[in-house]
């Protein structure tokens, strides 16, 4: 009896769970992989990120003094927003609300990175600023409006408002209607539970209803994110199965011409009939079908007809020089000498025999 140690490699039952176990470790590798931005298959999430994770280094590491000043330029305040609110608003979206360990970082690589890979780049980049801009303007527009109606100070008008928070909540939304029932209501309801977290403690009244309208606003783009996800998966698949065809093509070429239709060739310079009527041109050096004969181009060759005979036209008709005129359709026979064995007299009996024919027609 033999005796297997677990511990060797070398006996064929360990080699065969070990290598089961390398192949099952790549693939868990590329599941998690596909969960972080790549340059190549989510562009704007990488490149985004870059940029935030710059923004919230500088912030935790860089000088404090600059980065109060800066983050208070690119506020999306009432105040900001009425002189320069373009500039604000893409500039409040580049910096994290608490710096480089702040939830909303991480966050962003999980649920954009999602988004990204089932919509696209473009599509995903709207649904976050649509967010970010609606958000942003629901929540400081009626500030400025109790500041004008003097139900509010003054300084309301120049409150430190910026983050990705609001963007982040769209593509939460969005991503939502396209997971699984399994993904998406977990996934919802701890986005519900935060909202209503802000609103029962209401301690910034802007971000606490910025937040749900930007959820909101995500859960609207749903349609028209899943239509394109739906576009996008169906010319991944079109793509695989043309890959396929061009492959079978290269591996087994077709013929030139179909099965059914034999090759056709023309005399040089002789013209053709076109599809439509007209006449065609082959080139020169092309050798002629069957005898010669010049066929229509695309065509199928034309069949020889048979003599066709019409009562009383060719009976009694003979050529003016005694040759005998063919049937209808047929060109007339040229007369001549009859091919008969030759007779030892020579060539003189056959001269006779031709000169006989010729005085009887």
């Amino acid at each position: 009896m033999t005796v297997v140690d677990p511990a060797d490699d070398s006996a064929p039952g360990a080699r065969t769970a070990s290598g089961g176990a390398r192949s099952r470790q790549p693939s868990r590798l590329r599941r998690l992989a596909r969960l972080l931005p790549t340059p190549a298959g989510t562009p704007f999430t990488f490149g985004y990120g870059v940029i935030l994770l710059s923004t919230a280094l500088y912030t935790d590491f860089g000088d404090q003094t600059t980065v109060d000043r800066l983050l208070r330029e690119s506020s999306t305040d009432a105040a900001h927003l009425a002189e320069q609110p373009l500039f604000v608003l893409v500039a409040s979206a580049l910096w994290i609300a608490g710096g480089i360990y702040s939830f909303y970082g991480v966050a962003f690589l999980l649920v954009v990175t999602a988004l990204e890979r089932r919509v696209g780049g473009a599509r995903a980049a709207g649904v976050f600023l649509l967010g970010h801009v609606l958000a942003t303007l629901a929540t400081e527009l009626p500030v400025a409006g109790a500041v004008a109606m003097g139900r509010l100070p003054a300084a309301s008008m120049h409150r430190l408002d910026y983050g990705i928070s609001f963007g982040l909540m769209a593509c939460v939304g969005a991503l939502s209607g396209l997971l699984r029932p399994r993904w998406k209501w977990p996934l919802l309801g701890a986005a519900g539970a935060m909202c209503a977290q802000d609103l029962i403690e209401l301690v910034d009244p802007l971000a606490s209803w910025g937040h749900p309208i930007a959820l909101l606003t995500g859960l609207a783009c749903v349609p028209l994110v899943r239509d394109a996800a739906g576009r996008k998966s169906a010319g991944a698949g079109q793509g695989a199965g043309r890959g396929a065809a061009l492959s079978a093509d290269r591996a087994v070429p077709l013929p030139l011409f179909p099965p059914w239709l034999p090759r056709q060739y023309a005399p040089a310079r002789a013209p053709q009939e076109g599809a439509a009527g007209g006449m065609a041109f082959r080139g020169v050096g092309e050798e002629p079908f069957d005898g010669g004969r010049a066929e229509p181009v695309g065509r199928a060759p034309v069949e020889s007809e048979a003599p066709r005979h019409v009562t009383g036209v060719d009976d009694g008709l003979h050529h003016a020089h005694g040759g005998e005129a063919g049937p209808v359709g047929m060109a007339p026979r040229v007369p001549g000498a009859v091919p008969r064995p030759r007779t030892p007299d020579g060539a003189g009996q056959q001269r006779r025999r031709d000169a006989d024919a010729l005085q009887t027609g």
